[in-house]
């Protein structure tokens, strides 16, 4: 309200100053006279101040058709005015929604569509950072690999951008397997940006698919460095890597260098059983005995496993059942109610031929906990101790139909394997394998015909004189506490 009465007051004030104004000009006697080509004009005071503004009027229309001519001027001659700035708003604003249209359309999945709305906004807007990508995904979503492919190589071009086009040609490679390519493309992308975790990813995996084992802990490395893995899984996969390290100098015969490596994997983790039996076995090169016992005893307290009982095996290769028996307390002593510690117990009873002592040695395993391996050494006790052969062949059909016990589990697919690696042959996955039972489990056929072994080779059968690949060997039993 103040300031709409300060307006009226405003208003007021100026009309009376222009009434005053003019009367003072009524007053004046002068005149004003102008001779222009012969014309002589006489002017009044008020006549000379409207001539004036007339004269200001026609100059400043004149000034504004030199302007607009010289913009038409300009305009037809490529140069930057207000027609073209207008002409371009009108472009960039259509290239703007043809980018976004596009990416609405990639996210609902419409990759032809997308892929035709980015080929829109590429031709509109001169953004080829921004175009040249939506280009390449709705390409990929369309399933126009080469189209994809020239678009993150236009990315390149841009310091920018040029990361994003070595990651999307990276990921085309690796859909193609070309892992040779690809693993380029990794090192490169690896070096532009060394935190990058799906780098640091793809680089590990690649480079210990090649058996680039150096380069694969040096990228290990890296992601400590980044943050990226805690201390304890850093610590792991190191001596993973150390350990198929070690592997490789073994393949070139160069035993001072696979001794060294192998203990270092094995210090790097000592509950990486591979990693401990090598080591053993490199002291036993050595003929450090008194080491090679200290890493199977510490690798055994950790997790007791058959390659670690081989390996403490071969430590004394020449001794007798007793004493073997008699040796492998030290291991036997620390984990006495394990599946596996009561099964080694059994099979060196067996090969001491002490079988009362293996019988007791597994307990309820063959009941409780039935395997392959604890129904096979259940059915060796039973012929020891003199069973007849239907005894012993009940024990070899529920064998059969068992499940396997612990095997090398992928944690990531489920795939078992026949021995540790550090790379899951079904899936890729890097340190995914571990020693536990397979979540399937076999079981009897509806038909039975997993038993028919076991009655064609009844006692006295012709088809004694060659046993099926399916029948368990007992002997071997025996041999594998040897």
């Amino acid at each position: 309200m103040i300031w709409s009465l300060v307006k009226i007051v405003l208003f007021v004030v100026i009309v009376a100053a222009a009434t005053l104004g003019a009367g003072r000009l009524l007053e004046i006697e002068g005149v004003v006279r102008l001779a222009v080509a012969g014309w002589e004009f006489t002017l009044g005071p008020i006549q000379a101040i409207v001539a004036v503004l007339l004269a200001l009027a026609v100059l400043w229309l004149l000034m504004k058709a030199t302007g607009l001519l010289i913009a038409i001027l300009r305009f037809l001659n490529g140069d930057e005015t207000a027609v073209s700035r207008f002409f371009d708003r009108n472009r960039e604003a259509r290239g703007y929604q043809a980018l976004a249209d596009g990416l609405i359309a990639l996210a609902a999945g419409e990759g032809r569509l997308a892929l035709i709305k980015a080929q829109r906004a590429e031709g509109y807007l001169d953004r080829p950072g921004l175009t040249s990508l939506l280009m390449a995904q709705a390409a990929e979503a369309a399933g126009d690999g080469t189209k994809a492919t020239e678009a993150y190589k236009a990315l390149l071009a841009d310091p920018r951008t040029r990361f994003v086009g070595i990651r999307g040609l990276l990921k085309q490679k690796l859909a193609e397997g070309d892992t040779e390519t690809a693993l380029k493309l990794a090192e490169k992308a690896f070096e532009m940006k060394p935190r990058h975790a799906e780098s640091q990813d793809i680089l590990l995996k690649l480079q210990s698919e090649s058996a680039d084992w150096k380069g694969a802990r040096s990228t290990l490395g890296a992601q400590r460095k980044s943050g990226a893995l805690p201390k304890d899984v850093y610590r792991r996969r190191d001596a993973v890597l150390a350990l198929q390290e070690a592997r490789t100098v073994f393949d070139e015969n160069a035993s001072i260098e696979a001794r060294e490596a192998a203990i270092a994997a094995n210090k790097l983790s000592p509950d990486l059983i591979p990693a401990a039996a090598m080591a053993a076995r490199s002291y036993l090169d050595k003929g450090d005995k008194k080491n090679a016992v200290r890493v199977l005893k510490k690798a055994w307290e950790a997790t007791p496993h058959p390659d670690l009982a081989a390996a403490f095996a071969q430590i004394e290769p020449e001794e007798t059942p007793d004493q073997r028996l008699k040796r492998f307390r030290v291991l036997t002593a620390l984990h006495p109610e394990n599946p596996e510690t009561r099964l080694l117990l059994a099979e060196l009873n067996i090969a001491a031929e002490d079988f009362s002592a293996a019988r007791r040695a597994l307990g309820d395993l063959p009941t409780a906990h039935p395997t392959h391996r604890s129904l096979a050494i259940m059915a060796a006790v039973e012929r020891g101790e003199g069973a007849d052969d239907a005894t012993v062949r009940a024990w070899l059909s529920k064998a059969l139909t068992s499940p396997r016990g612990p095997q090398w589990c992928c944690d990531k697919c489920q795939a078992i394997h026949s021995e540790w690696a550090p790379i899951c042959g079904n899936c890729g996955g890097f340190d995914t394998l571990s020693w536990r039972e397979p979540t399937e489990t076999s079981g009897p056929s509806a038909t039975g015909s997993e038993l028919l072994p076991l009655l064609i080779n009844r006692p006295g059968a012709a088809s004694d004189k060659a046993a099926p690949e399916d029948a368990i060997d007992l002997e071997a039993v025996g041999r594998r506490a040897n």
